[in-house]
């Protein structure tokens, strides 16, 4: 009985997996397919966000491949299908999204940020290393006296 509810278990379990869906497209040429190609990973699936459409699984992005297939047969270029889904779900759709006033941010931001860091960086070595050189490293006779007895006092 115990074996036969495992079976039963395992089986339910690998039903997800056989019900996975596989596109299948019928091209007119290998052209048009390396397009097909090019354009569902270059366009992020607005559902999983770190996934490209190709390799996402969510229904959005079947949708989105088979939008890419019939644009693809109407005889659009590469062009008008990424305007198209930028359009219908902005810049986010693409990974590498155009330079823009928009997307300004987005390409120099990060530069930006490590070039202001390292600023921030060269700013603070300067003013230790001013510290340092205004304040001599050994102490004068008279300090180096008190200091004496200073420690003097405190260990009998």
């Amino acid at each position: 009985m115990k074996r036969w509810l495992a079976a039963a278990l395992l089986g339910l379990c690998i039903t997800g997996v056989a019900h996975a869906a596989i596109d299948t497209y019928e091209f007119a040429n290998d052209g048009e397919r390396d397009r097909f190609r090019e354009l569902t990973k270059e366009l992020r699936c607005p559902k999983c966000q770190n996934q490209d459409i190709a390799d996402s699984n969510a229904p959005i992005a079947a949708d989105l491949r088979k939008e890419i297939f019939r644009m693809l047969g109407e005889g659009k270029d590469n062009q008008q299908i990424i305007d198209f889904m930028v359009d219908r779900y902005g810049d986010f759709v693409r990974y590498n999204p155009a330079l823009t006033g928009k997307t300004a941010l987005l390409w120099f931001g990060p530069g930006g940020l490590l070039l202001g860091g390292l600023v921030i960086i060269a700013v603070i070595v300067r003013r230790r290393r001013a510290q340092r050189s205004d304040s001599p490293n050994t102490l004068s006779v008279e300090e180096r006296q008190r200091l004496d007895q200073l420690l003097d006092k405190n260990h009998p």
